[in-house]
């Protein structure tokens, strides 16, 4: 049981849409800094252990039914996070939609400023591009996913990988930046 999360629901504090049979694990962390929980929403049967957070901003995750996000794992939007159904993420994964900070160094500094002394800005542009990762999709360990990246159904990619383009469906990729390694067989559809 999550009693973190409890004590925010019954305190009447934004958290997530939790669907049926889906469980939040002691080391989950919702982080939602918006106003309406409708922003984070979790299918059915699924497993978060892992943090997912959306800025102020801006921000929305979807989560389908029947997957995993592993311990550690970060999942962070400012604009849009789309997981389809039966993705596994494992423990350390990192998938953002943004930059997280400003390129200029004087932007990042005010940035950094902003949120030191009043918390995260309402209004920033941070090179949002949303990431969609679809079903039976498989993100092995310490993977990153980084914005506009569609991963598509049933690909795969390695453990390590830094992920910076589009992966086709039932293809596995490797490597930083990751590239294709090859093609799902079709019996290994």
């Amino acid at each position: 049981m999550n009693f973190k999360y409890w004590i925010k629901r019954l305190s009447f504090r934004p958290t997530c849409n939790l669907g049926e049979s889906s469980q939040l694990a002691s080391s989950a962390r919702i982080v939602n800094m918006q106003d309406e929980s409708n922003a984070i929403k979790i299918g059915s049967n699924s497993f978060i252990a892992g943090e997912l957070l959306i800025f102020r901003h801006g921000g929305k995750i979807s989560i389908g039914d029947w997957c995993y996000i592993g311990e550690g794992t970060r999942v962070w939007s400012s604009c849009a996070i789309e997981i389809g159904h039966r993705v596994l993420i494992a423990h350390n994964v990192s998938i953002f939609d943004s930059r997280t900070h400003p390129i200029s160094p004087s932007k990042r500094h005010a940035h950094f400023r902003e949120i030191m002394e009043n918390g995260h800005p309402r209004k920033i542009d941070l090179g949002e591009k949303p990431v969609v990762i679809a079903d039976d999709a498989w993100i092995g360990a310490n993977a990153i996913i980084l914005r506009g990246v569609t991963v598509g159904t049933g690909a795969i990619v390695g453990a390590g990988s830094v992920v910076t383009g589009d992966v086709a469906p039932f293809s596995i990729v490797s490597g930083n930046p990751a590239h294709e390694v090859r093609k799902l067989a079709e019996d290994e559809h």
